[in-house]
């Protein structure tokens, strides 16, 4: 299965699924958006999506500019150099079930991680934006979610 808005528009992932429902945790525990941060990089890597490398350009980015985009969603990725590291496109999402705060008192509850080669982060990122912009779906999403709804969320299944 591939993130499902992203099949739509006719840009899958040549390399493999996007997303699997194994890159998905639900009730992390954080103690920072670091934390949060680190956890979604590793699945990236985890799943060979990514070179180790790629979680240090993660921080930088979110040291440069937070990545919360609203709505309780973060998306943290890596900088311009980082795209040596990427192997293929792809997200993790982590469910902070209590929230982490990602500056300026935003509450982030889900952070999806994003690895994608050339410039289909740009689709993503577009997709991603329009997928969470109704601000009571995603509050229904992040009231204790299991893996499978989330996946089901991402897959337009919602």
């Amino acid at each position: 299965m591939v993130f499902g808005f992203l099949k739509k528009n006719n840009t899958q992932n040549k390399n493999g699924e996007i997303i699997k429902e194994s890159m998905i945790v639900v009730d992390a525990k954080v103690r920072d958006k670091f934390e949060a941060i680190k956890m979604a990089g590793e699945i990236l890597v985890k799943e060979g999506y990514v070179e180790p490398e790629y979680i240090d350009a993660m921080f930088e980015r979110e040291r440069m500019l937070s990545t919360y985009i609203g709505n309780f969603i973060a998306i943290p990725h890596g900088v311009g150099e980082s795209k040596k590291y990427i192997k293929k496109t792809g997200l993790s999402v982590i469910h902070v079930s209590d929230g982490v705060d990602f500056g300026d008192n935003n509450i982030v509850y889900l952070v999806i991680g994003i690895a994608a080669l050339g410039d289909e982060h740009l689709n993503i990122l577009a997709n991603i934006a329009t997928l969470f912009e109704n601000e009571e779906k995603v509050k229904k999403l992040i009231q204790n979610p299991s893996r499978k709804e989330i996946f089901d969320f991402l897959n337009g299944r919602i």
